[in-house]
């Protein structure tokens, strides 16, 4: 099985087991902004132990995998399941410093790569918004292993991210093709779904959800048919598709980013600071907590709102660019800056043009009244036929030009 997820929350994920994560939920690294950078004198020196949580195996689990690798030598086999561990726990925990590690492993190989190691480099590309690069290791993964369905679901994944439906309509139905039923409704089912179709989007998934057995795909299915129900008005019952994901009791980024999203936009913050109370190391989940907190006005909102406005200076002075549609909503709903969030948010659909993007820029242009900064997300709008009826409405309201800005973060946003 495998998973896409785009984005960007980086961001959205086609059954897990074989891709685990895909344009997902970018996280930024969680560093103070005048912290500085120090190489160690002693390669055995410990820097820092990354945390874990009761229970978890992926300790004992990664020691294996690097044990494994390292008695396998050259074979790139054990390499690539390393690498790819290490993915699945940055998508899970939003902690990137494991794409770093992954990086490493893959580094330890000469060019040219074999397949396993050129498609989870692409993955890794991908992860850093190198899409044109990661579409070009799928393109080689498969001109070497034509049978590597992992390489076409990614690439749909990127064709999804930057609204190409028609490119990753072919992708599904290589996959189709392949005999990976359930990928291929993962798969289409999104396309439809972006498309303008979402009842035939939704009906895929449901089938696919139907044919799986294996936990880490039904709680991205469940995820994703949590989103669709929502975009389609069915609030009960996106919640219940959302409470049954969270019901099987993995960490998941994107599951608890889409989660509280929906929380925020249905005037429930009191419960994402319940649900994100541990997961402030990730920052794409600290945006969603310090909404939550601003809205409750918790003791903890001024130092939540600094802690990320520490973090995105930071990668700002690191030269990062991939997380800009976080921040335009930070500045939008926390540092009520309209003019910069529509500057990032325009900058960041340049890039990627998910809902989630679109609704950002629609946001900060009605915000900002600046109709000509929300014309591409009009446009996408048109020519998808995309049916969340919430999205249309800021269509609508930012051709206007009035300054009316969106409700406050999260009530409903």
């Amino acid at each position: 099985m495998a998973l896409l997820k785009l984005t960007c929350l980086t961001r959205f994920r086609f059954l897990p087991s074989l891709l685990t994560t895909a344009i997902t939920l970018l996280a930024l690294l969680p560093l103070s902004v005048d912290a500085a950078p120090r190489k160690p004198s002693d390669d055995s020196e410990v820097l820092e132990r990354l945390p874990t949580r009761a229970g978890d195996a992926s300790a004992r689990e990664l020691a294996a995998l690097r044990a494994a690798m390292a008695a396998a030598a050259t074979d790139p086999l054990p390499a690539a399941r390393l690498a790819q561990r290490y993915f699945e726990l940055a998508m899970a925990r939003g902690d990137p410093r494991y794409v770093g590690y992954a990086e490493a492993v893959i580094a330890r190989f000469p060019e040219p790569l074999p397949p396993q190691l050129l498609s989870i480099r692409g993955m890794l590309r991908q992860y850093r918004h190198g899409f044109q690069a990661a579409l070009d290791d799928f393109a080689a993964a498969l001109a070497l292993d034509p049978q590597l369905a992992q390489a076409h679901a990614w690439r749909a994944a990127i064709f999804l991210v930057q609204a190409d439906y028609a490119a990753a309509q072919q992708e599904c139905t290589a996959l189709q093709a392949l005999g990976k039923n359930i990928l291929y409704g993962s798969c289409i089912g999104l396309v439809e779904a972006y498309g303008g179709q979402l009842a035939a989007g939704y009906r895929a998934l449901q089938q696919a959800l139907a044919s799986s057995h294996d936990p880490d795909n039904r709680l991205w299915l469940l995820t994703r048919l949590g989103e669709v129900a929502a975009w389609r008005g069915q609030s009960k019952l996106a919640e219940e598709y959302y409470r049954e994901a969270l019901n099987i009791g993995r960490d998941d980024g994107y599951l608890l980013a889409a989660w509280s999203d929906f929380l925020l936009d249905n005037g429930r913050p009191a419960e994402v600071l319940r649900e994100l109370a541990d997961w402030e190391a990730s920052d794409t989940l600290l945006l969603r907590l310090a909404e939550a907190a601003a809205l409750e006005n918790s003791p903890d909102a001024a130092r939540l709102t600094q802690t990320l406005d520490d973090r995105f200076a930071a990668a700002r002075q690191r030269g990062d660019t991939t997380h800009r549609a976080e921040e335009a909503r930070y500045a939008l709903h926390l540092r009520r800056d309209p003019a910069s969030a529509v500057r990032l948010a325009a900058e960041n659909y340049a890039v990627q043009r998910e809902p989630r993007d679109a609704r950002i820029l629609l946001e900060a242009a009605i915000a900002a009244a600046d109709p000509a900064a929300a014309q591409p997300a009009r446009d996408w709008l048109r020519d998808s036929g995309f049916e969340d009826q919430r999205l249309r409405d800021l269509g609508q309201r930012s051709t206007l030009g009035r300054g009316q800005a969106p409700a406050k973060a999260g009530a409903p946003r």
